[in-house]
């Protein structure tokens, strides 16, 4: 059943990321698979229609002759049926899952899964159900070469976001997000998709003009992570195909790989029995039932049938202790303890089973993360449970020590995990994890109005990935209410899945030492076996806290004006210590209420000509505590609540945001309130947000990437030290008390703005900010005057930057100053759409014609709170090689969009989709608070956001044309390319 609740909410410092299930390999990146689970294996002949229903159960979708429209989804489960989704089978054997959703209106979300990933490879195949995947995007049977990305532009969909695909071990899924979606639109595009699946253009031809962009997706991923992920891979599902079967594959069979091999697989495994469509959007689902079916039914498969391959179960012969060493990754511990994937039917008490052991693996790691808050050995540790890929149930915990002493925080973290093992926790404990849970799934219940299409569409192909049901949230609460009612949430109960979940077949672990260490694998095995008993020391005993905890805030503010704002049934009120509120009360997203307080005056109030901790704030303030209270008595204050923390610097104000409910908004703002008038200046977040930091520079040169990450920004700022990452030196000397002396006044000073944006009622929301922010002392005037941003000077030849990683990435970047502030937003919204211009030439000429670049990417930042810093940018990664080529394409294009205006289909085909996501993000409260952030000081802001949609649909040919000669200027532009460090210097003009 897809129990889609979030991890444990420990921080995450660093960028590393130890996938454990291989990452999806699709259009643009990698997205995580939902929990969730199916029928069983397809059938090996044609199912035969059924007219009428299985017995004892109605048809989900009537009115569809000789059609089985029986829940196929639902087969051995005891799970209340979710009555949402329709179900049916064509005789061919394909099924479909259907919809209605109104989220976002107009909107409809299709998904096209095929049951065959990089597991259904055999050895001479590896990445060719990826290959498949591109393939069928750039030609098929109802679509010429390369049209396909301009098919549903003209729909208003945009590439890479609307319509992508991605392929996973277990599956290939091709995803359609259709916005304002007609019945003819949805025919074509289902017709479009049709024809990718039976019919996509395999031949030597092809092949070969795809083949550079596959291997440009290869070469483009991050060496030291894929190095480590296919390490701990290796090591965890030894003896099984997902040892080494990435979805990318390998060189030698890309390579190798002709239309006919290619074909070969297709046919084999691109059958109706392996598909299943999806459709979920703001249509009648008798309608998505005719479409598919008059598209799909005529499918005929090509050859028998063919099973699916063993994925085979964990090796408990295989060593248990594997070590690599890469230098540009901090030293790194995992262990998994690995059982046998079984098919299971999804039944309510195989999913309660499952909640008692993931309460546990956060009761764990909650410990873990209190330990490392205090000071221990490892900087951040936690521990997961997760059925991977279908070929192995895995217990993973995850260890980032503090330095290369990984020894020690290997002990440490086996001594929390036996603690837990040996001694049963408090009921405390357990309530308090029980709390956070049911909140998390109370809320899926109270926002189920407002979940997206596309989500639900995603939830699915994740439950057919590990065969599992989907649910709806009432049933998902109800199960775990019930598993609570049945005293399974117990102490006892708890010790006892702690036990349960690291047993298995066999244990194994992998560590990064950063330098060879020849030693390391018996050092790993040794680590594994040490007693640890005595080493967890006394568990911290957090005592009940309540708000009244929190320091006295004052008497509630006085109301000392209101205004509404007609244009967007919006209110501004002003409170007697010059707090100003801008106040949205909406039931568009029931149950959510966004809110957020931007306060002084962000980067504006930053130093520009020295180096300051402004960068640590993410990272220590928020865990800073409030008064007496550290973040362990924050967390049990919020135990049950949606209550939150996020912290950020914009241009002009920093800001503190949450996104809370109707319940517990007012106690959030008192939270915030509290947290900006009594900060506690915890030093120990400070000197844990140093070690993070420090623990990320090794990372920074081992990828084009990393570099870019780390340099860029200053750079494009012509080395202002607001912006980038720190020097090390500057981290290392990071303490608390220049932290505090940095962060004290800059919280203390600067107006304040509180925007509550949601379910809530007017007059109430008005007290509960004069209780907070309105009672709070008046804030003096911040004095600071803005340092203006500069755009670096035009260079003959790139800046040149090196990297440590693979001899074939290198990435090439050239930008062009603009401008800044309010003032001028129409010119900025017209550079918006020169960039999409710019950077759908640059996807056709890089990728598509010549397969220089994966992703090359182009966009315009016009910072609205500064009147400065404004640029236009191009970013690809390429081969070293193509590094001057990028730069001639990029001027090129430049070069075109001054001297030539742009023909209308292209125009429209760039704007449609930037109208499209204008009109969807505009359906929620977090595009108006975004656009609507600082109006209550700036009123222009409130005219400007009137203005969106006109700006974009009046931009025309010769609106670009000006813009591109006023700003594309070959004389101001800048370029940069980071190359390999031991290769020599391509050509760069």
């Amino acid at each position: 059943m897809a129990f889609t609740p979030r991890a444990f909410g420990a921080p995450v410092f660093l960028s590393l990321v130890l996938c454990l299930a291989i990452p999806a390999i699709g259009q643009s990146g990698t997205r995580p698979a939902s929990r969730a689970k199916p029928p069983a294996a397809a059938p090996a002949a044609p199912v035969q229609p059924q007219t009428v229903a299985m017995p004892g159960e109605a048809p989900t979708l009537p009115g569809l002759p000789g059609i089985d429209t029986t829940a196929w989804l639902y087969k051995g489960s005891d799970l209340t049926r979710d009555p949402e989704w329709k179900f049916g089978t064509l005789p061919n054997g394909l099924r479909f899952a259907v919809r209605k959703n109104g989220v976002p209106p107009g909107q409809v979300s299709v998904r096209v899964r095929v049951d065959a990933g990089s597991l259904n490879e055999s050895d001479a195949e590896r990445g060719y159900a990826h290959f498949i995947e591109h393939l069928s995007f750039r030609g098929s049977k109802y679509v010429p070469d390369g049209e396909a990305k301009r098919v549903w532009q003209r729909f208003g969909a945009t590439f890479g976001s609307d319509t992508n695909a991605q392929t996973t071990p277990v599956s290939t899924t091709y995803k359609l997000d259709l916005p304002s979606a007609s019945e003819a639109g949805l025919d074509d595009s289902l017709k479009i998709l049709s024809g990718m699946m039976e019919q996509p253009v395999l031949t030597d031809a092809t092949v070969t003009a795809e083949r550079p962009v596959v291997l440009a997706e290869q070469r483009e991923q991050p060496g030291p992570q894929v190095r480590i992920g296919d390490a701990i891979r290796s090591t965890f599902f030894a003896g099984q195909p997902l040892a080494d079967r990435s979805p990318i594959g390998s060189i030698k069979t890309l390579e190798a790989a002709t239309g006919a091999s290619i074909k070969a697989f297709h046919d084999r495994w691109y059958r109706p029995e392996n598909t299943v469509v999806i459709i979920s959007g703001d249509m009648d689902p008798a309608l998505f039932g005719r479409l598919i079916v008059k598209n799909f039914a005529d499918w005929k498969p090509v050859g028998a049938f063919t099973a699916a391959p063993d994925f085979g179960k964990p090796d408990p012969a295989a060593p248990a202790a594997q070590a690599i060493a890469e230098p540009s990754l901090p030293a790194v511990v995992t262990l998994g303890v690995v059982r046998p994937w079984v098919y299971k039917d999804d039944t309510a008490i195989m999913n309660q089973t499952r909640l008692v052991d993931v309460l546990a693996t956060r009761l764990i790691s909650r410990r873990l993360e209190t330990r490392a808050r205090a000071g221990g050995s490892y900087l951040q540790a936690g521990v997961s449970i997760d059925d991977v890929s279908r070929s192995a149930n895995l217990t993973s915990v995850n260890i980032v020590p503090i330095g290369t002493d990984w020894e020690a925080a290997l002990k440490d973290v086996r001594a929390v995990i036996a603690d837990a093992q040996t001694n049963a926790p408090s009921q405390a404990e357990v309530d308090r994890e029980y709390a956070d849970f049911d909140t998390i799934m109370r809320t899926q219940v109270e926002t189920a109005r407002v979940e997206a299409g596309a989500r639900q569409a995603d939830d699915m192909v994740g439950a057919l990935d590990i065969r599992e049901t989907v649910a709806g949230p009432e049933t998902s609460y109800k199960i775990l209410q019930d598993a609570k009612a049945k005293g399974m949430f117990t102490p006892a109960t708890l010790l006892a899945a702690s036990k349960r979940i690291f047993e298995g077949t066999a244990t194994r672990a992998l560590v990064n030492t950063i330098t060879p260490d020849p030693a390391a694998v018996a050092k790993l095995e040794t680590a594994l076996k040490a007693d640890v008993s005595g080493l967890a020391g006394l568990r911290r005993q957090q005592n009940a806290v309540t708000f009244a905890a929190l320091p006295p805030l004052g008497k509630p503010g006085v109301v000392a004006s209101r205004e509404k704002i007609a244009a967007f049934d919006m209110e501004q009120v002003t409170y007697a210590n010059g707090t100003r509120l801008l106040l949205f009360p909406n039931t568009g997203e029931t149950g959510r209420v966004y809110v957020r307080v931007r306060f002084g005056r962000g980067y504006s109030a930053i130093p520009a000509n020295k180096p300051s901790p402004a960068w640590a704030g993410d990272l220590a303030l928020v865990a800073g505590g409030i008064g007496k209270l550290d973040q362990g008595d924050l967390d049990q204050l919020t135990a049950g609540r949606r209550i939150g923390l996020d912290f950020g610097i914009d241009d002009d104000a920093f800001t503190l945001g949450a996104l809370t409910s109707p319940a517990d908004y007012a106690d959030q703002l008192t939270l915030m309130a509290a947290k900006l008038a009594f900060p506690a200046w915890d030093a120990a977040p400070v000197a844990r947000a140093r070690v993070a930091a420090l623990a990320a520079f090794a990372g920074y040169e081992s990828s084009p990437d990393g570099v870019l990450s780390r340099d860029l920004e200053k750079l494009l700022r012509a080395g202002d030290p607001r912006w980038g990452t720190p020097s090390r030196e500057s981290v290392e000397a990071l303490n608390a008390k220049d932290f505090r002396k940095f962060w004290e006044p800059l919280l203390k000073t600067g107006p304040i703005e509180v925007s509550v944006f949601g379910d809530v009622k007017s007059e109430e929301a008005i007290a509960a900010v004069a209780k907070s922010f309105g009672a709070i002392a008046a804030r003096s005037a911040s004095t600071a005057v803005a340092a203006p941003v500069r755009f670096p000077a035009h260079v003959a030849t790139p800046v040149m930057r090196t990297h440590t990683g693979p001899q074939n990435q290198a990435a090439a970047v050239i930008a062009w100053p603009t401008g800044g502030g309010i003032e001028a937003i129409t010119e900025s919204r017209r550079l918006d759409v020169l960039a999409q211009v710019f950077a759908d030439r640059l996807f056709e000429r890089l990728r598509q014609a010549a397969g220089a670049s994966y992703s090359p990417n182009v966009q315009s930042q016009w910072p609205t709170g500064m009147n400065s810093g404004g640029r236009l940018v191009a970013i690809g990664q390429v081969a070293p090689e193509k590094v001057a080529f990028f730069f001639e394409t990029a001027r090129k294009i430049a070069a075109e969009l001054v001297s030539t205006p742009i023909a209308d289909d292209e125009l429209q085909r760039i704007k449609r989709p930037m109208g499209q996501y204008i009109m969807r993000a505009s359906t929620g409260n977090q595009f108006w608070m975004q656009q609507l952030g600082g109006a209550t000081y700036d009123p222009r802001r409130i005219d400007a956001t009137k203005r969106i949609a006109e700006d974009l649909v009046s931009t025309t040919p010769a609106d670009l044309q000006a813009v591109a000669a006023k700003y594309l200027r070959p004389d101001r532009d800048w370029t940069m390319a980071v190359v390999p460090a031991a290769a020599p210097r391509p050509a760069t003009k």
